[in-house]
């Protein structure tokens, strides 16, 4: 209460200040979630609990102050939970396509810096029940630990006094201050990172002109000034509909979403990470829009920044940023879906190896202390080598409540920055994966052209998978092989009429040998009808038999 009459302020951290002073008109540096909700949410309730919990935080109750040679958080006299807290409403026919209009439109709308900056959205009408809409500025925290302080509002069941069950389920017990578990076994290599980063930006403006510089500073120092040079010597993204000029309006959507555990049988069965093909599916699906929308496509590859915790995952009352970045390339321009996802996955092994993260926490920290110039040239040159950001975030495996209220479906966006225009989120709850994207009307109007080939590019992994031999190993050139081998069966199975006929004076065409019906070719008759949400009963039977081999694979049986 004393703090509150008093106008206390705290210091900013560097790299907190850095994302404070990313914002743009064309990206704002907000972190916006979307929470859906079986029944409707009570507003009463609702503010009473952001009251006891969200409050706890005592930076919420904070604005964000910039003086221009530092920044700090400043308790604010003012402070008014009802001006946080807004309620809106749908028209009254109102589904989908009008909810995702109404969060494009709060995720460009920047927040008021005169207040602390977030705000609750309260939509009354939705599919029988409610959603609540968040909107928090980059420079409280990152998004793992905001998505965390959104979920200690929920509950593991309608009573909240069922809050303790979730805190030891998703929240455990605090061990400490982040940076000092973390940093413990490398805080020199670190020390070098942040020294690295300003090293860097004191040559940013003569970089920005002379990448060759990049190439110089590989040579002067060891492996952490090497790998933050080679991340600044990578070449400009290609541009392509997803990277050009940038407007001031956002579009999001979010598609219907997957089965987690057929997501973690199709990982297992080919050796690699739920991550890897949730990416893979991601890429196959922009690519897709690409195709359809006449634009080349093949060969291409785009980056994604891809954020890397570096707290532990306990840490929601750890607010503030703690994450590095890392450049992950996404074959968009490969047409088969199991090497793209053999690509992507070598990526994804060749990232945790490099210390890519931990540079590019101290490049940010560095970002914080130097000055405005040298800190929108960092920001333009890192912008300028990728395509989107993508964020992938494994949440709680249970049904959640907030307030009293059944959490349906929830989904996240970071911001971008820079140059990037499009953000890539995953998410996982209660045994679904969902799949969003937001992106500048200006590069693509409708984003929902892109997520709705999410599952799709799903189920072309899944089929190629069913097509093959469990039992050995598959790879993208059998699959290659199988797909010939399909397609040419479909072709002698087409009726005849719809074959063209030859010209008038020229040869019969020789008939052609039908390929043999062998395990591939029958598996694939049996689940050709597997389009999304069209399965055959033949496909779901095939299903369950892969993924009763995969498990008594890993059993050992």
């Amino acid at each position: 209460m004393f703090e509150v009459l008093r106008g206390k302020r705290d210091a900013m951290s560097k790299v907190d200040t850095a994302w404070l002073r990313m914002e743009s008109p064309t990206n704002l540096m907000m972190i916006t979630g979307v929470l859906m909700f079986e029944t409707r949410l009570d507003l009463a309730a609702l503010k009473k609990l952001l009251a006891e919990r969200f409050l706890a935080f005592r930076r919420f109750r904070q604005k964000a102050v910039d003086s221009g040679s530092s920044a700090a958080w400043e308790t604010d006299r003012d402070f008014d939970l009802d001006w946080h807290v807004r309620l809106t409403a749908l028209p009254g026919a109102a589904d989908k396509f009008e909810l995702e209009r109404l969060v494009s439109q709060l995720a460009s709308s920047p927040l008021d810096h005169s207040k602390p900056l977030w705000q609750f959205h309260v939509v009354e009408n939705y599919r029988g029940g409610s959603v609540l809409i968040s909107r928090i500025h980059h420079c409280y925290a990152d998004g793992l630990a905001l998505v965390q302080v959104l979920l200690s509002l929920t509950d593991a069941s309608p009573s909240v006094e069922q809050h303790a069950e979730l805190a030891k389920v998703w929240l455990k017990k605090d061990q400490g201050g982040v940076m000092e578990r973390l940093l413990e076994p490398t805080k020199a290599g670190f020390a070098k990172a942040i020294g690295a980063g300003e090293k860097v930006l004191g040559k940013g403006l003569e970089m920005w002109k002379d990448p060759a510089l990049a190439a110089e500073l590989a040579r002067e120092g060891g492996e952490i000034t090497r790998e933050l040079a080679i991340a600044l010597s990578l070449p400009d993204d290609p541009p392509t509909a997803f990277k050009g000029p940038l407007g001031v309006s956002k579009r999001v959507a979010w598609a219907e979403p997957l089965p987690l555990e057929e997501v973690k049988t199709l990982g297992k069965a080919l050796g690699c990470t739920v991550n890897d093909v949730l990416l893979a599916c991601a890429a196959g699906a922009l690519r897709g829009h690409l195709v359809d929308s006449g634009q080349a496509a093949d060969g291409l590859t785009i980056r994604a920044t891809v954020p890397v915790n570096l707290r532990p995952l306990e840490h929601a009352k750890k607010l503030g940023n703690h994450f590095g970045l890392v450049f992950l390339d996404l074959p968009i321009g490969e047409a088969n879906p199991l090497r793209r996802l053999e690509r992507v996955a070598a990526n994804m092994r060749e990232l945790k190896r490099s210390r890519q993260a931990a540079l590019t926490f101290g490049l940010l920290a560095a970002v914080g202390m130097a000055p405005v110039a040298i800190q929108r040239a960092a920001l333009e040159l890192f912008s300028r080598k990728a395509t989107a950001v993508a964020t992938n975030v494994p949440g709680p495996q249970m049904p959640l409540y907030l307030a009293g209220a059944r959490v349906r479906e929830l989904m996240f966006w970071v911001p971008q920055n820079g140059t990037i225009g499009m953000g890539i989120s995953i998410l996982s709850y209660n045994g679904r994966v969902h799949f969003g994207l937001i992106i500048d009307a200006k590069l693509v109007a409708d984003p929902a052209s892109v997520v709705t080939r999410f599952a799709g590019e799903f189920e072309k992994l899944l089929l190629a998978t069913l097509m093959e031999d469990w039992d050995g190993e598959l790879s993208a050139g059998d699959v290659e092989a199988t797909y010939q081998r399909f397609g040419a069966a479909q072709a002698d199975e087409a009726p005849t009429a719809s074959k063209a006929a030859p010209k008038a004076g020229a040869a019969a065409p020789r008939p052609r040998k039908a390929p043999a019906r062998n395990k591939s070719t029958k598996r694939a008759a049996a689940a050709r009808g597997a389009e999304p949400q069209k399965r055959s009963v033949a496909f779901d039977v095939e299903l369950g038999r892969f993924r009763a081999a995969v498990d008594r694979r890993d059993d050992g049986g």
